[in-house]
């Protein structure tokens, strides 16, 4: 059995919205947004494991609590076997160094007024006591492992003098810089260019082997997901509704959302005839989310019970998770 790296157990996360001065004097209750809702599962040390879903669907607050960057409500992360959520902020601090993450705007993510050499070597200067020539050696290895080169050159740019993609390579390079067991990837080729995407797509998986990494990628791009996952997670406002090995997921979805999702991916060949399923509406808001199943209100499937009581996330198949009334029935 591969070690598990990553584990999350009920994992919640409500935001309470502050009143105004109207809701204040009418004494109306509190609205909650319900941004992450008893979600979990395990990353398994080498894998990939992938979250898919609609925008506000809760991704990337679901890969911000694993990191600690916001509290949870409630439940637990465990981190090589150690509940993080118990570490006091020393104890975190030096566990952060093993846990990083990468932004999907690279420009908004890097301090405009650093050049790449500070940037870089901030991590550095806060996490280890390499000595300053330690600290530009390491900076100009990094920068040639992402491909900016020669290295020499590129540090003491600033990020505006660097194209999207490059400031992306510069993004991974700082995430690369303590040595992570564990990166959460969010959304990382989304603002990036068609003939870029690729580039970075191949630069994540050779620094996969190359660093002995496990990611956790946010992604809503199809392909992309294909490519690089070993297990794939649906996200349903707040929720995950299907989980599995990535071959099962993209052959066999059981959640009618799922199949949606994979449905609507272009095809180029003639001869793959998709079903497809439409889904209706918008997705409702996570302030009020609906009773029973949460995507009752845009199913077609639905049934009277689906409207009153929420499935459970069960194991379906070997592997292969869902949360659905009706998966044993329907032929998707």
């Amino acid at each position: 059995m591969t070690e598990t790296l990553v584990r999350v157990e009920n994992l919640t996360k409500h935001f309470f919205l502050q009143k105004g001065l109207m809701s204040r004097l009418l004494k109306k209750e509190e609205e909650i947004v319900h941004a992450v809702d008893d979600v979990s599962f395990e990353i398994r040390k080498g894998d990939t494991f992938t979250l898919i879903g609609e925008t506000g669907s809760g991704k990337t607050t679901l890969g911000k609590l694993i990191l600690r960057l916001i509290e949870p409500t409630k439940g637990n992360i465990f981190f090589k076997g150690q509940n993080i959520l118990s570490l006091h902020n020393e104890e975190m601090r030096r566990i952060r160094s093993d846990m990083q993450i990468i932004f999907q705007d690279p420009y908004a993510s890097l301090n405009p007024r650093k050049t790449i050499r500070e940037i870089l070597s901030l991590p550095l200067s806060i996490h280890t006591g390499y000595s300053k020539e330690d600290k530009e050696d390491k900076v100009i290895t990094l920068l040639e492992k992402v491909g900016l080169m020669p290295a020499e050159k590129v540090m003491d740019r600033h990020p505006h003098e660097f194209s999207g993609g490059q400031r992306q390579r510069i993004v991974i390079a700082r995430a690369l810089i303590l040595n992570p067991t564990f990166i959460i990837a969010d959304e990382p080729v989304a603002s990036l260019d068609v003939s870029i995407r690729s580039q970075i797509i191949n630069l994540l998986t050779d620094l996969k082997k190359d660093f002995s990494l496990t990611y956790l990628l946010i992604a809503h791009d199809l392909p992309v997901v294909r490519y690089m996952s070993d297990i794939v997670a649906t996200m349903y406002l707040g929720k995950i509704v299907e989980m599995g090995r990535c071959d099962d997921y993209f052959s066999s979805p059981l959640h009618p959302y799922t199949h949606s999702l994979i449905s609507a991916e272009p095809s180029f060949d003639p001869t793959i005839k998709r079903k497809r399923i439409k889904v209706e509406g918008e997705m409702p808001s996570p302030i009020n989310p609906p009773n029973g199943c949460r995507f009752h209100t845009r199913c077609t499937y639905k049934l009277k019970k689906c409207e009153e009581i929420e499935p459970k996330l069960i194991e379906f198949q070997d592997g292969h998770f869902v949360s659905c009334h009706r998966s044993s029935e329907l032929n998707l």
